[in-house]
């Protein structure tokens, strides 16, 4: 079982490492829920830990349907990400009407050739996740996407998650994420059965 830490400061990291995080998930603004960290903090976390970090792309808080100039700032972010060394990074792009944007995203995957790609919960607010998640697996180069199965929590969603589980099959990881602690992981697990989990205090609690 894969646990990944979500955080945002270095120090988060160390610790996160130390609890027995498997990977990371670094972002900033975690109240907005997660924008793109900055490059200097990136390159200190990346230099210090020895655990994967996977770095979110997200350039505004709000929507997931982004302008010509905000994909090339997340395409450039994302050419930082590699060059500094990253594992992977985080990302989703919708439509208006709450699709699948599949140009923007094979154009982000595009760019991101080497690193793992995990497509962000913007899947929960699509008009049809199983839909969604189709559309996903046909994209080469997304190899997870996280996912609370629609709910505010893990637990809730737990019934989608299983289904996204089984009709992704071996195409990507589905990561269940939402109110995940290190208290109710095991519980979790149980309902789900994933391979991997996602959640802010997964190995240590992070306010």
């Amino acid at each position: 079982m894969i646990k990944e830490a979500c955080i945002e400061s270095y120090d988060e990291a160390l610790i996160a490492e130390k609890a027995g995080a498997h990977r990371i998930e670094l972002c900033s603004n975690i109240n907005l829920d997660g924008i793109t960290p900055k490059k200097e903090l990136i390159k200190k976390i990346i230099t210090s830990i020895k655990i994967p970090v996977r770095v979110m792309i997200r350039p505004r808080d709000g929507d997931f349907n982004y302008s010509e100039d905000e994909l090339k700032l997340m395409e450039k972010d994302i050419n930082i990400c590699k060059k500094l060394g990253v594992e992977g990074v985080v990302f989703g792009v919708l439509n208006k009407d709450l699709t699948i944007d599949i140009n923007s995203t094979k154009r982000l995957v595009e760019a991101s050739s080497s690193l793992k790609v995990t497509f962000h919960k913007a899947i929960d607010i699509t008009k049809d996740s199983l839909t969604a998640l189709k559309t996903l697996c046909e994209i080469p180069g997304i190899t997870s996407i996280l996912s609370s199965g629609r709910e505010k929590t893990a637990k809730e969603g737990a019934k989608l998650l299983k289904q996204m589980i089984q009709l992704a099959n071996n195409d990507l990881i589905i990561i269940p994420a939402g109110k995940i602690t290190l208290n109710n992981l095991f519980h979790i697990h149980q309902l789900i059965d994933a391979k991997e989990y996602h959640g802010r205090s997964i190995v240590s609690q992070f306010n």
